[in-house]
């Protein structure tokens, strides 16, 4: 489990295995195993070398992910361990598809959500894009939009989305197993 407070913006150097330079991320006590977030998606230390750490990435993950197939930035999360401070929302690091950005301008952020996943994004409820933990402040249809705070867009990758862009989406938990309650109980499961 994460939060969707990014710890820190490493970058993707090279693919398969992917190694990503992990920035100002503490690694004294990650070891091989451990889960980390990356750009929104978690995925398991296979190797770890002086400021870098090496992950296998699966097929079925590069299919519902964007931006773990190319160099470039990304946000970085450490797993929670009991104990730890709980900042933003509960995040699995599950992607469950990718959207596109329809503007981001002035503090707002405007995504497009693929059709099946509108039905889990509600006002005021949570959505973790590209690993960061947000507020959904408006709904319509399967658009919705979040306020991006300074700090926000300082601490994490988020500053460099322009329209069309492609960010990585994991709805909000409850919403996920409400659904799934729903759909058995209509269905007399």
């Amino acid at each position: 489990m994460f939060t969707g407070i990014v710890q820190a913006i490493g970058r993707i150097e090279k693919l398969n295995p992917l190694q990503v330079a992990t920035g100002r991320l503490p690694l004294a006590n990650v070891r091989i195993g451990d889960s980390i977030c990356v750009q929104g998606c978690c995925l398991t230390v296979v190797k770890k070398a002086k400021g870098k750490l090496c992950f296998d990435v699966s097929k079925e993950t590069l299919r519902v992910t964007t931006g773990l197939d190319r160099v470039g930035e990304v946000n970085l999360e450490k797993a929670l361990g009991f104990g730890d401070q709980l900042g933003g929302h509960l995040v699995t690091g599950h992607v469950d598809g990718a959207g596109v950005v329809l503007s981001h301008a002035e503090g707002f952020l405007r995504v497009k959500a693929p059709k099946s996943l509108a039905k889990y994004v509600a006002r005021k409820g949570s959505i973790c894009i590209d690993g960061v933990s947000l507020t959904v402040n408006r709904v319509k249809g399967n658009t919705f939009e979040v306020n991006l705070i300074p700090h926000t867009l300082k601490a994490t990758t988020l500053k460099r989305l322009v329209r069309g862009a492609r960010v990585n989406l994991e709805v909000d938990l409850l919403a996920r197993y409400l659904e799934r309650l729903r759909t058995a109980h209509s269905r007399g499961q």
